[in-house]
This record gives structure tokens, C-alpha cells and sequence, in this order.
């Protein structure tokens, strides 16, 4: 199993928690967006969205760059695909598991069905 850093791992799923900041995260996906464009997009006020995008920052999930006195932000997925590989050890592990009680229920199933057979 791979280690994960359990506070980057925390930022991020609790950056992720909120509905706003995942459309934001959508919205940046098709492109790099400036905040008040994102804040129009979103029908918020610039120090609404800014909230959002400093924990989005702090994640790691996004990039702000300025131009002047123009911030444009940019998606940055790494933190997303340590996330998803994470998910998808523990997946895995579940799968197999009910996997295992699958067979098991099986097994059983047929050993109670020859009881009454008997």
C-alpha cells in the first residue's frame, strides 16, 4: 500500500467536501479562470469565492497566479489523483473482501440446501 501524507490527504477531502468548491474545481477544469470571472460564474461575492479558493489553495488543488491586479487561477490535479489512488486502494481491499463473503454465502447456501434435501 502506498503512504499518503494523512494532512494532505485531510485538505484535500475536506476541500472537497463542499458542493461550491467542487464546481469551482469543475469550472477550472475546462481552463484557467480570473476570481471575479469565477465569482459571476458562481453568483457570489469576491469574498465569498475568495474563501473558497484560499482552502482550495491551501489543498493544493489550485495555483494563483497575478497579473497586476488580475488573480487568475489554475486546477492543479495532483492532490486529486493522490486522493483517487487512496480510494482506489481501499477498493480494492472491499471488493475482495465481499468478494470472499460472496463465496462464503455460496458455500454456505449449498451446504444448508443438502441439510434439507437430507
Amino acid at each position: 500500500m502506498v503512504k499518503y501524507s494523512p494532512k494532505t490527504l485531510n485538505r484535500t477531502f475536506a476541500a472537497l467536501a463542499d458542493p461550491t468548491r467542487r464546481r469551482i474545481l469543475a469550472h477550472l477544469a475546462r481552463g484557467d479562470k480570473c476570481v471575479t470571472h469565477l465569482a459571476r460564474s458562481h453568483a457570489m461575492s469576491l469574498p465569498a469565492v475568495s474563501k473558497h479558493l484560499r482552502v482550495l489553495e491551501k489543498a493544493g488543488l489550485l495555483r494563483r497566479r497575478r497579473y497586476g491586479r488580475v488573480h487568475e487561477m489554475q486546477l492543479e490535479a495532483r492532490p486529486l489523483k493522490q486522493a483517487a489512488q487512496w480510494v482506489e486502494e481501499y477498493r480494492k481491499f472491499w471488493e475482495g473482501s465481499l468478494d470472499r463473503l460472496a463465496e462464503y454465502l455460496e458455500k454456505a447456501d449449498k451446504r444448508i440446501s443438502k441439510k434439507g434435501k437430507n
